[in-house]
């Protein structure tokens, strides 16, 4: 999408800001014991509020508000009774529409401690592929650029881009 009017700016903003709400109160739920369908209410009872709509459910009949992934899930994990452990990896990916506009974000990390250093490799990895992206994106910018960037970040680490 190119924004085009301030109008659209500022409702790409907003829901932009009630995805990364739902997102970080979602990753201060996450401790040990609580499901991952626990997780997704929370999200449930913060789009409703906020007049916005899941988008899995909108635009794929997904049978989940929010993507919550464990451990070996690699995407799209569909919120169940899975009950969270200590050391557990999780990502947590959020997106939503409201008045049309839409906005996706998502956070990986380890609940609590790990005995598998891997797991948070993994977050950190993201994390700095993500900054590296970041710095790719300006006007005029090529989505082939960004990807490069990430990519490049992943390899550095001896790790890699999954494909979808």
């Amino acid at each position: 999408m190119i924004v085009k009017t301030d109008e659209e700016l500022q409702a790409l903003k907003e829901i932009g800001a009630i995805c990364a709400e739902v997102r970080d109160t979602m990753r201060e739920a996450t401790k040990p014991g609580v499901t991952t369908k626990e997780l997704d209410q929370i999200a449930k009872d913060m789009f409703e509020q906020a007049g916005a709509i899941s988008a899995p459910i909108h635009d794929e009949n997904f049978p989940g508000q929010t993507c919550i992934s464990v451990n070996e899930e690699v995407a799209h994990g569909i919120p169940s009774q899975r009950v969270i452990r200590e050391g557990d990896l999780v990502n947590i990916d959020v997106s939503a529409l409201k008045n049309g506009y839409y906005a996706d974000t998502g956070v990986s990390f380890v609940v609590g401690e790990t005995s598998e250093p891997m797991k948070q490799k993994v977050c950190d990895v993201a994390e700095e592929a993500f900054e590296a992206a970041m710095k790719k994106i300006k006007p005029g910018s090529k989505i082939s650029q960004i990807g490069k960037a990430v990519h490049a970040v992943a390899r550095k680490n001896d790790l890699t881009v999954i494909k979808n």
